[in-house]
């Protein structure tokens, strides 16, 4: 059987974004299979994220080459393409491409392109069917509109830190840029929402898709709690607001996360960890009032808990089907048997560097008809300009 084309194939991506946010929508693209040309400055010797070392994959003789983690993290399924934005020759040949394209993603500074003739209400004009995204730190309206964007700011405006760390610690970000990635997976469906208008209609349009828009949408039961009662939400560690127990325990010899999401859960995480009949007082017998009484019950099942062993937790929950699991560090998740099962790490064939391939992490969409495919490993800077400005001297390709 012939290996299935991505459910993006045929699709020309122009690429002008950098970092994480635009990157990650335009990997997602490439992965299902969209041609993605990423454009990086010469002047800066590229993507930003190429320098955020420490950890590059190196070359034969050991050395780092410009492939850093970070920006692997984010590029592969790319084209990459050196061009200078300030030259008119670099402009043209922008100009050509976005001509050819489908799809334009750009994270500029609201209006700057525009000295460039490539933003997007001169785009549209000449190509009315183009799908437009534009990322920046607040979006292309609003008094923010200027101030720049990265996804520590936009974690700190918009809410996520006051909502991560422990209750008597400082607010905290989270571990990973999580804002640039919701963001970059808001693109996504917001290009592929543009595109299905497209070719109903033949009608493009403009995205205007912010940092902090993004992350206080996905403030999700926290900030609808704030809405619907006018509290302000606290910092409760682990904790959940609305579940109660649903947290880190400490065991004898270790941590496990326990998450009782009803009653009758609850009654048999009770039976199973030597606190029978807990379940039936007053103070814990509904979810309600386990939140009203959250310190109260914990004062119980804190010092139960610590009694027992890791794995006797677990055994004795999955028993019962209580959900209870593991703390992993990224090693132990990366290698687990689940992960292997299922993919989460992959490895794709490159050029130049020790062992002639990179690991990546796999994209986690399980399609049944139109597999993702790792096509390109994240390309050195500028490895394929001579071949894109050769395919720019070629007519564009007519439609099926």
């Amino acid at each position: 059987m012939a290996a299935s084309k991505g459910a993006l194939d045929g699709l020309f991506v122009l690429d002008l974004s950098r970092i994480l946010a635009g990157p990650t929508a335009t990997q997602m693209l490439g992965d299902l299979g969209a041609t993605v040309i990423k454009v990086e400055n010469p002047k800066t010797g590229g993507d930003d994220t190429r320098g955020w070392g420490p950890n590059y994959a190196r070359d034969a003789e050991g050395a780092p080459t410009d492939l850093s983690a970070y920006f692997m993290a984010a590029n592969r399924n790319k084209l990459s393409v050196a061009v200078d934005l300030s030259t008119k020759e670099g402009q043209d040949t922008l100009r050509q491409l976005a001509a050819r394209a489908d799809v334009v993603v750009e994270n500029y500074k609201p209006d700057g392109l525009v000295k460039y003739g490539l933003d997007h209400a001169t785009l549209l004009q000449r190509h009315p069917e183009l799908v437009y995204c534009s990322i920046s730190g607040f979006g292309q309206t609003g008094p923010n509109r200027a101030q720049p964007g990265y996804d520590l700011m936009a974690q700190g405006y918009g809410g996520i830190m006051s909502l991560t760390g422990a209750p008597d610690g400082a607010p905290m970000k989270v571990g990973v840029g999580i804002a640039d990635v919701m963001c970059g997976m808001y693109a996504t469906i917001g290009i592929l929402a543009a595109l299905r208008h497209r070719d109903r209609t033949g009608q493009g349009q403009h995205i205007d898709l912010s940092l902090v828009d993004a992350q206080m949408a996905w403030l999700v039961n926290e900030g609808t709690n704030y809405l619907t009662t006018g509290q302000v939400p606290e910092r409760r560690g682990n904790a959940h607001p609305n579940i109660v127990p649903y947290d880190a325990f400490e065991c004898s010899d270790g941590h496990v996360l326990l998450a009782v999401g009803n009653d009758a859960q609850f009654a048999r995480f009770c039976d199973a960890v030597g606190l029978a009949g807990l379940n039936n007082d007053p103070r814990f017998d509904t979810n309600q009032h386990r939140i009203e009484n959250r310190a109260a019950l914990m004062e119980r099942l804190v010092p139960a808990m610590k009694t027992l062993k890791r794995a006797e937790v677990m055994q004795r929950l999955h028993a019962v089907k209580v959900p209870v699991g593991p703390i992993h560090n990224v090693a132990e998740a990366l290698t687990s048997d689940q992960a292997q099962a299922r993919g989460a790490v992959v490895e794709v064939p490159c050029d130049g560097v020790t062992d002639g391939h990179v690991r990546l992490l796999g994209n986690p969409l399980k399609l049944s008809a139109t597999p993702v495919t790792y096509r390109h490993a994240p390309p050195s800077f500028g490895q394929d300009t001579d071949a894109v400005l050769q395919m720019l001297r070629q007519p564009p390709a007519k439609a099926d």
